[in-house]
């Protein structure tokens, strides 16, 4: 979730997390976006299939109708798809077609199929080069999920698919009221490190900011470099971070009034603080050859025991399964609490549904789209995703019972102990300007020796900017 690289080992950022950055159909500004997203025209296919509603077929598929699903071969995978998720949709509709994909450059290879409204029926926009998802919407290219969620639910008919999901889920994927993508793997963000290589020294994960210098200090001294990211694609791992520990110094509504466009938000002492801080630990404790370096070599890194904390998501563990050592313990913690009057505890972290999901609502068979995810959202459709993936997903208690890795077990003690505190923000897919902006400012800030007050001015004159041009369309929660 998740943010992202070009890499078959990389999962969008997701995020959770994600996140929409890259190539917003190909880095195009907003204006010329739109553009290109309608410039096939505005009619619809020649025909979308449909079939009867009943109450076993409660979206009203096209049983023969056929379907085809492209999927971000990432940090992911995509047998969760191959393996689980088409055979549960075929098994359903036996006499349906359903044709799949996967691609490493959503936009490069789809852009064209939009601009020409030909699209494939569900998309996972993911990866460093995915679509720009706010224009998407803004274009009319993507299908209003409300019936899907109004749905009964696939493994209880009794309730609806809405009512089986991790609060906060619809929300997530809602764009001005309507809910028009499933953000599917509910993503916990932290510090990860190997907790073998703590035991063996004697290292205690840090709570408070005090005790997470002393700690980077010893670990310095051991002649590991204590904190890194990748500067060349996973920037937004680190500005990730820096608005956690934001939102738990004054609270998750500095996170809302950033989304939302609020004069002066992104220059709120908390971000200022947060900024400060995580500046300090990049200048002292980073390794600045590290900002030319791709997310996986940094990960590779830290596999090698060459680098003790590093920032991400919990697609990490799966990420670097085949690089990952024997006695490797991946474990994961909540940022330390900067200041002493932090308005939410150390225990809150950045939490969301992330890796977005959509249905083309100009494709040939959108019915036949929303009930793909319809299976995804099953409770076997969830468990058998995680057991591939090592990643949570949105459906309620559909790990219930599963014996689970050292990273997705501390990742769930993690989210156990946060309780209600956990947040996320949502301008990274409604803006893609921000996104690309806060990406460059955060390696400034990190690697280049840049400051606090530099970081909240560029930011807040990219927001002012995205704020006042009448092109983009503007999202509230």
């Amino acid at each position: 979730m998740s943010v992202t690289p070009e890499n078959p080992a990389e999962l969008s950022r997701r995020t959770v997390l994600r996140r929409a950055a890259a190539a917003g159909l190909l880095a195009t500004p907003a204006a010329g976006l739109l553009s290109a997203c309608v410039a096939g025209g505005d009619d619809e296919p020649t025909e979308q299939a449909a079939g009867e509603k009943s109450a076993d077929n409660p979206l009203g598929v096209k049983e023969d109708a056929p379907l085809e699903v492209v999927i971000f071969n990432g940090g992911l995978g995509t047998k969760y798809a191959t393996d689980v998720h088409i055979p549960s949709y075929k098994k359903k509709f036996p006499k349906a077609e359903v044709k799949f994909s996967q691609t490493e450059e959503v936009a490069t290879v789809l852009q064209p199929r939009f601009t020409s409204n030909t699209p494939p029926d569900m998309v996972n926009n993911a990866g460093s080069k995915l679509m720009d998802q706010g224009a998407l919407v803004q274009a009319g290219q993507v299908q209003d999920l409300t019936e899907l969620f109004d749905a009964p639910s696939l493994h209880d008919p009794n309730t609806k698919v809405k009512d089986t999901l991790i609060p906060g889920t619809v929300e997530q994927g809602t764009f001005n009221g309507k809910p028009y993508v499933l953000n599917y793997a509910f993503t916990v963000f932290g510090l990860w490190y190997d907790a073998a290589l703590f035991e063996k020294n004697g290292w205690t994960a840090p709570k408070t900011w005090a005790e997470f210098t002393a700690l980077c200090d010893k670990i310095k001294a051991a002649g590991i470099t204590p904190y890194s990211y990748a500067g060349a694609n996973a920037s937004y791992y680190q500005y990730l971070v820096i608005l956690t520990s934001a939102a738990k110094i004054g609270g998750p509504d500095v996170l809302k009034n950033i989304d939302n466009l609020e004069d002066g938000a992104w220059q709120a002492e908390p971000v200022k603080q947060a900024a400060a801080a995580w500046a300090e630990i990049g200048a002292k404790y980073g390794n600045k050859a590290h900002l030319g370096l791709k997310h996986t070599e940094v990960q590779l890194q830290q596999n090698q025991g060459k680098v003790a904390f590093y920032p991400s998501g919990s697609w990490l563990e799966n990420e670097q399964a085949k690089d990952t050592p024997p006695g490797f313990k991946y474990a994961v913690m909540p940022t330390p609490s900067v200041t002493a009057a932090d308005k939410l505890p150390q225990t809150a972290i950045y939490a969301a549904a992330g890796e977005m999901y959509f249905v083309a609502s100009k494709g040939k068979n959108p019915r036949g789209g929303m009930e793909y995810l319809r299976h995804m959202l099953s409770k076997d459709g969830a468990r058998g995703f995680t057991e591939l993936t090592k990643v949570l997903t949105v459906v309620k208690g559909a790990v219930d019972g599963m014996e689970i890795s050292p990273g997705l077990t501390s990742g769930n003690q993690m989210l156990s102990a946060a309780g209600s505190d956990y947040f996320a923000y949502r301008f990274d897919t409604w803006y893609k300007k921000l996104d690309d902006e806060c990406r460059a400012a955060t390696n400034e800030l990190m690697f280049n020796g840049g400051t606090a007050d530099k970081f909240c001015e560029r930011m807040q004159k990219a927001a002012d900017a995205v704020k006042k041009d009448s092109s983009i369309e503007k999202f509230k929660r």
